[in-house]
């Protein structure tokens, strides 16, 4: 598979099957990707990647959380700005009007929602979790370095014909994560990713992109 195909292929994909990936694709993937490009050669990211039992005992203690009613932890990163401004309000809403309304949700059905959400610490049912791990004290340079990193692997699997979803999501639940993990406590969870293979049965509604237009601006 050549990049552009790779490119136009790779969707947050957010039902899997439970065939597992094979190791040899995750080293051989993960190998790749460590040469994406990173300012002074920092390579600020630092990578988990969990499946099996491992997998299942952190899936079992978000799920008790979730399941008593515990809201998550007190975020570290806000996952967006506190106000949304146009364009990007509107591209947020027309992302929950597609992902909900595939599943035929409504917007004022927030329990049907919410219990959709959940899937998110399920893995959508995927065999593997990535998780992505900075410094505390990197700066915002460094988290978009671990932002081409995360693209890179994302690719890369594709080419294997593996999909993935990455997810601000787990973020939510970064203590419980950690307790699996145990992480140095400098180290602060950027995102997890679920890897796996697409499970073709449930709908995968398309995402629009904005016009080149509206994001590049070519200067002559």
């Amino acid at each position: 598979m050549d990049v552009y195909n790779a490119v136009a292929s790779r969707r947050s994909v957010r039902a899997f099957t439970d065939r597992r990936v094979e190791r040899s694709i995750l080293l051989r993937v993960l190998t790749a990707a460590s040469r994406a490009p990173s300012g002074g050669n920092l390579q600020p990211w630092h990578v988990y990647v969990l499946c099996g039992d491992r997998l299942s005992e952190l899936k079992e203690r978000i799920a008790l959380r979730v399941a008593s009613g515990d809201p998550g932890d007190a975020l570290e990163v806000d996952a967006y700005p506190a106000k949304l401004e146009s364009p990007y309000r509107e591209r947020l809403a027309d992302f929950g009007q597609r992902r909900y309304g595939a599943l035929g949700i409504n917007h004022d059905d927030q329990v049907a929602r919410a219990l959709v959400r959940t899937g998110n610490w399920e893995c959508f049912g995927a065999s593997t979790a990535l998780f992505c791990y900075l410094d505390r004290d990197m700066p915002p340079p460094q988290w978009g370095d671990a932002g081409m990193y995360l693209q890179t692997v994302m690719l890369l699997l594709r080419s294997e014909g593996v999909d993935s979803c990455p997810q601000i999501a787990w973020a939510e639940y970064h203590r419980t994560v950690a307790q699996v993990i145990s992480p140095p406590p400098q180290r602060i969870l950027y995102c997890g990713m679920s890897i796996g293979y697409t499970d073709l049965a449930s709908p995968h509604p398309k995402m629009p992109r904005a016009q080149l237009s509206e994001t590049v601006t070519f200067l002559e």
